[in-house]
């Protein structure tokens, strides 16, 4: 019988812990995405609470997002900042001390909920940047200089998004794109990585992207040196360098080509088959419609 007693008292401890809340406010933006939203949201079963913040989506992404017990909010954008993620963060009445920023496409491994469980309990850290593991048409990304990191779990009140373009349209998208949250205090990095799938179809990637380029053009035309914004230097942090080397490479002739070839000769993206290939291209080609469209505003200027 004491055996018998012991086994159950664990069984209970464990389905205790098993059920234990972890108290971190996330936030998931959506716009028509049923495909990934599911095992988005089957990831995050145990945090405290999930807030979906969709735009207007024409498919089941908020039947999908209600039947797995997030919180649904609408987001319309009519131009300017804050974009979506921010307007979030400044309006939602979150429950929670931390914050956990996740796009649909993204899941958390158990190994990485685990990892993210400890990491709030340190009150020295306010901030984590996690490393995206990217899968592009089904395969990892190894190479391709694809992995990068983004600052995805902060205390709240003290992570805020730079505003690196005020003077925002709807064709830029309605949120942000290569914007970085800047922490007010030390920050660390999580070990584990968090798994992103990076394309749903190539249509919609191209949509996607061509808004992104929109907004590139009219950033890269703006002076720099803005005080809010995450400085451009080639020996700081990832983001800071990846800043520095966008700002210099756009300024010489080919550069497309000159990116495609570092990308898939000197990072090795022909080591990632096919979806390597790809993906090398389509980041060029969108070099490439950023530099055109950088034209069109200078000669629309004259």
């Amino acid at each position: 019988m004491d055996l018998i007693e012991a086994k159950s008292e664990a069984e209970v401890s464990n389905s205790s812990a098993a059920r234990q809340v972890l108290p971190v406010s996330v936030i998931v933006p959506v716009r028509n995405e049923a495909r990934n939203l599911p095992c988005c949201l089957e990831s995050l079963a145990g945090f405290g609470e999930v807030y979906v913040i969709d735009s207007e989506s024409t498919d089941e992404t908020v039947a999908i997002a209600q039947s797995c017990g997030a919180k649904v909010i609408q987001f319309h954008y009519a131009g300017g900042w804050p974009k979506k993620r921010q307007w979030a963060m400044d309006t939602l009445p979150l429950a929670y001390d931390w914050i956990l920023l996740l796009d649909a496409d993204e899941v958390l491994t158990p190994e990485l909920v685990e990892e993210i469980r400890r990491a709030v309990q340190n009150p020295e850290v306010n901030g984590y940047s996690i490393r995206l593991q990217m899968y592009f048409l089904g395969r990892v990304l190894r190479y391709c200089d694809a992995s990068f990191w983004k600052l995805s779990l902060f205390r709240k009140g003290r992570g805020r998004f730079e505003c690196r373009l005020k003077d925002q349209d709807s064709s830029m998208a309605d949120i942000e794109i290569h914007e970085h949250v800047v922490v007010d205090g030390p920050t660390a990095e999580l070990r584990n990585a968090l798994v992103h799938h990076n394309v749903g179809s190539l249509s919609r990637y191209i949509l996607k992207h061509n808004e992104y380029s929109n907004w590139e053009a009219r950033v890269l035309l703006r002076p720099e040196g803005d005080p809010e914004e995450v400085s451009a230097d080639l020996f700081g942090a990832q983001a800071q360098r990846r800043r520095w080397l966008k700002r210099n490479l756009y300024r010489l002739p080919g550069s497309p080509v000159l990116l495609f070839l570092y990308r898939y000769v000197f990072r090795l993206g022909f080591l990632d088959g096919v979806p390597g290939l790809i993906y090398c291209v389509f980041q060029a080609v969108q070099m490439f419609h950023s530099k055109a469209k950088i034209y069109e505003l200078r000669i629309g200027r004259n």
